[in-house]
């Protein structure tokens, strides 16, 4: 674990300097009694921060057959925190305390992680998450593989064989791309401008030279943001995603590990006999693809939810 991650947490440990942050984000809310919510939530924030860095400390020094129950809820306390922060009166009703996905009944024969599916809800954590925090609707009752949602996680990209990002390489004032990407995406680069700009709703130019494509944005990039470009932190830089036709393409990279790490929590609960068979027999590809997520969503989780509370009061 990077615990230098956990070290920007440390600004949101003090209650004077955490309830003028919330009062910050009140304010763009136009809500009344700013201080007294503000006030109110300053402790409940805190110690939603302070659970969920438990969780993921714990989880650090774990077995892998705990790990992603562990991981799970350690999510799960980190997002009420974020939720706090747009949405005062979180949790308003019982219905947003449900986690809002579903996994379907597993067959004890030929049973794939990366190809089973889980099914989001109308009400629960999830919906209500993805509306407050992204903006994002109509996800009930819809299905994404494991396959799908890993694949839009730019760090488990080499588990794949075939390519699923493609690097950003900043420059000065631009990102230059290969030209091959316009073969990849079957566009040319001014309808490859228009489609990014589409997608991640920033304006952005595509300009072709002999030897690259060079990407140019008035703005900067957020994480969280700007699907489907994605921040790898093992490289420490932007990506951009090639799986244009996924049913997830748009997802800001949390709502993937969110319901990645349900069902991977599920798992260690309810199919105890496949799970321990998966770390002992290891007769698949799903035990490395497991393993390396594991290790990843430890560093990527906490790093996604410090952008988002960084970003958050300074829109």
């Amino acid at each position: 674990m990077n615990l230098n991650i956990w070290n920007g947490f440390t600004r949101y440990y003090s209650s004077s300097s955490t309830q003028q942050y919330l009062q910050k984000c009140y304010q763009k809310l136009s809500i009344i009694n700013i201080e007294t919510k503000s006030y109110d939530n300053c402790y409940p924030f805190i110690y939603y921060l302070e659970h969920g860095q438990t969780y993921f400390t714990q989880a650090r020094t774990a077995p892998l057959s705990i790990q992603p129950i562990l991981l799970f809820y350690g999510c799960l306390q980190l997002i009420k925190a974020c939720l706090l922060t747009i949405d005062p009166d979180y949790p308003d009703t019982t219905s947003v305390l449900a986690h809002g996905v579903t996994t379907r009944k597993r067959k004890k024969q030929q049973y794939s992680f990366l190809q089973d599916e889980v099914k989001t809800q109308k009400n629960g954590l999830f919906s209500h998450m993805s509306w407050k925090m992204f903006h994002m609707k109509q996800l009930e009752h819809e299905k994404f593989s494991m396959e799908q949602l890993i694949r839009e996680i730019p760090e488990m990209q080499h588990i794949h064989p075939k390519k699923t990002f493609e690097k950003l390489a900043e420059t000065e004032n631009h990102f230059e791309l290969p030209l091959s990407l316009l073969d990849t995406f079957q566009m040319t680069s001014a309808r490859l401008g228009d489609f990014l700009t589409a997608k991640t709703k920033l304006s952005m130019d595509v300009k072709p030279d002999k030897l690259k494509l060079n990407l140019v944005t008035e703005e900067p990039f957020t994480v969280n943001q700007h699907s489907p470009i994605h921040f790898n932190l093992i490289e420490n830089t932007y990506m951009l995603s090639l799986n244009k036709h996924s049913p997830c393409y748009l997802f800001p990279e949390l709502l993937n590990h969110y319901l990645v790490l349900y069902n991977l929590s599920m798992i260690c609960r309810y199919e105890t006999e496949w799970w321990y068979e998966l770390q002992k027999t290891v007769p698949t590809d799903d035990f490395p693809a497991i393993v390396q997520y594991v290790q990843i969503s430890q560093e990527k989780i906490p790093f996604l939810i410090l952008q988002w509370l960084t970003s958050i009061s300074v829109k």
